[in-house]
Order: structure tokens, then C-alpha cells, then sequence
């Protein structure tokens, strides 16, 4: 072969060479379309995560470079709805789903629209079922350990009969009396929550006795009504209310305030801004809250490195490769107060 034609081929391969290089270039993305469902528009703790979310989304744009284009809907309850949000979000071409599954049993269809359309999807708040998050490598969940929650639940009225047993037993006759405000009853953190906040007392030495409990769906309006029921019937025999969420909370709350009763305590779970307001003003003994931040910035960096074809972060380590469980704690008034 002759100096000339190495010389042309040598030329050829480099202008290959940058020709792909250029292609390359030209297929990175500068932005990510993410398209956000969540099951309700009007639940406080999924509003507080949104508004974080957002923020972190902000936040991801300037540190990257990439620009962020969030589509959030609202399924308003309806899994029917929230289907078809699915399918208009692939057809606007999103690079990643973000779903808070209406129905966590039935997740089926919107995995079956993601995985044809090869668009992953992260699941938050609402855990759908094993046997549906083992379908396909990009299904992803985060949340909280709902038993982690209710034993943490458990554990600060257990801390707080150990040093002040009156602040608990009201009556002072060695038993506590209580009822249960549980959200839905096909959600897993409901069952769970409701299970393990009461083991947890029982194997901590609190002589609790149950009253009653009642389905309130997470709402404030349903506890409220609820707990009024119950005042009427039993009076002054509640010492404490162990409550699903903080929305229900502050609805035994307000019933019990209504009523002019103040020395029933009451806890929560979600640590929301009204339920930390509740706190503050000494109206909620306590809360177990999940770390916000954390919460939306695994949401927002897992969903980007979907988006972008990446491996997940590494700041926010998956078991088996599939959840992310979000760090919580206690929080607990001044008892003095």
C-alpha cells in the first residue's frame, strides 16, 4: 500500500472519528421531561413533598446545566384517571414517570404503558406490590419502612411513660386508654403503621387498652367526625389517640377542642407543616417525620439519571436495587407545656 492511500485512509478514520464524536455531542441531553402523577391533589403530606420537589428540580437545573421540565397532574382518587395522565405523558415524549399510585394493587397498567414504551418509572409514597416492581429493571420505589415509622411512633410514648408515666396515664389507674385513627384500609403503610404502633408499646411496658378505631382515609374532615362519634360515647375514658397521619391528628384535634378537651394526647405520622405547627403550639404531642429533603432529592436525582440513561446515584442506595427508604425521626413537644 502506498504512503498516499495510508495517508487517506489515516484522514478518513479521523474524520470519522469527529464525525461521531459530534454525534455524540449532539445526542446529549440538555434537558429531561419528567411526567408526575399523584394520586391526590389535596393530601398535606404529598403537597409538602411536591413543593420541595420542585424546589430540588430548580436546584438540579442549576448545578447540571440540564433543564428540568416538570408535568405534574393530579388523579384526584381515580386510577382510571391517572392511567390515562400515564399515556398522555408518553405521547409528550417523557424521558422518566414519577408515579404516587392511586391504587397500589393495581399498578399493572401503568408499568405495562412504561415498560412498551421503554420509559422508566419511579414510584413514591404508595409501595405497589412486590410481584409488580420485580416486572422490569426500571421500576423504582421510594418512601419510608412503614413498620420503622410506627415503631418509632410507638417508641415515644414507650420513652415518655418511662419518665413521666402520668404524662401518658391521665387517669392515673395503670391503664391507658386509646383509639386508632387508620387511613385506607388497602394502603400498606396504613396496616402496617396501625400493627406495629401498638406492638411497640405493648413490648415497651405501656398497659394500653384499646377502645376503638375507625377508617378515616388520611383526611382531617373524616377524623374529625370520627373522634366526635367516639367523645360522645366515651368521653372522658380516652387518654390517647394514635392517628395514621397528622392530617387525621389535627382532626381528633379538632374535635376534642371543640369539645374542650385538651389533655388527650394525640400523635401523628408525616411530620407536616401543619402537624409541626400542632407541635409548636403544643396542640400535637408528636410526629414521626420523614426527612423532606431527602425524600424529593432521591425522587429528583433518581428520575435524572433515568432520564439521562444513567446508573442511579450513589448518594441514594437501593435495596435490592429497587427501593430507597428515606430517613426518619421523632418529633415530640415540650411535655411541659
Amino acid at each position: 500500500m502506498t504512503g498516499r492511500k495510508i495517508r487517506v485512509l489515516l484522514l478518513s478514520a479521523c474524520v470519522l472519528l469527529t464525525a461521531c464524536r459530534g454525534a455524540q455531542k449532539e445526542e446529549q441531553k440538555t434537558s429531561i421531561r419528567i411526567g408526575i402523577s399523584l394520586y391526590r391533589g389535596d393530601d398535606t403530606f404529598i403537597n409538602n413533598i411536591r413543593g420541595v420537589l420542585e424546589e430540588k428540580a430548580k436546584e438540579y437545573e442549576r448545578e447540571s446545566g440540564i433543564k428540568v421540565i416538570l408535568d405534574i397532574q393530579e388523579a384526584k382518587g381515580s386510577q382510571n384517571t391517572q392511567n390515562n395522565q400515564v399515556e398522555r405523558f408518553i405521547s409528550l415524549g417523557c424521558d422518566v414517570l414519577c408515579i404516587n399510585p392511586v391504587d397500589r394493587m393495581d399498578a399493572s397498567v401503568v408499568i405495562d404503558r412504561a415498560m412498551t414504551a421503554g420509559v422508566p418509572v419511579v414510584f413514591f409514597n404508595r409501595q405497589p406490590v412486590e410481584e409488580d416492581m420485580n416486572r422490569w429493571e426500571q421500576l423504582y420505589y421510594i418512601g419510608v419502612d412503614a413498620r420503622e415509622t410506627a415503631v418509632l411512633q410507638g417508641q415515644m410514648l414507650v420513652e415518655l411513660y418511662q419518665e413521666q408515666p402520668e404524662a401518658v396515664d391521665l387517669n392515673g389507674d395503670g391503664v391507658v386508654n386509646y383509639v386508632m385513627l387508620e387511613g385506607e384500609t388497602s394502603h400498606q403503610d396504613s396496616l402496617i403503621r396501625t400493627e406495629w404502633s401498638v406492638q411497640t408499646l405493648k413490648d415497651g411496658g405501656v398497659p394500653i387498652e384499646r377502645i376503638t378505631g375507625g377508617i378515616a382515609n388520611w383526611e382531617r374532615s373524616q377524623a374529625s367526625a370520627l373522634m366526635e362519634q367516639w367523645l360522645s360515647a366515651y368521653g372522658d375514658a380516652i387518654e390517647l389517640v394514635l392517628s395514621n397521619n397528622d392530617d387525621m391528628a389535627l382532626g381528633a384535634i379538632d374535635a376534642l377542642e371543640r369539645a374542650g378537651n385538651t389533655k388527650v394526647n394525640v400523635v401523628g405520622i408525616d411530620g407536616t407543616t401543619p402537624g409541626l405547627e400542632a407541635i409548636e403550639s403544643g396542640r400535637l404531642l408528636g410526629t414521626v417525620s420523614a426527612n423532606k429533603e431527602l425524600y424529593a432529592s432521591a425522587i429528583m436525582e433518581l428520575a435524572a439519571s433515568c432520564a439521562l440513561g444513567e446508573e442511579p446515584p450513589e448518594a441514594y442506595p437501593l435495596t435490592d436495587g429497587i427501593y430507597y427508604w428515606t430517613p426518619q425521626e421523632i418529633l415530640i413537644r415540650d411535655i411541659g407545656r
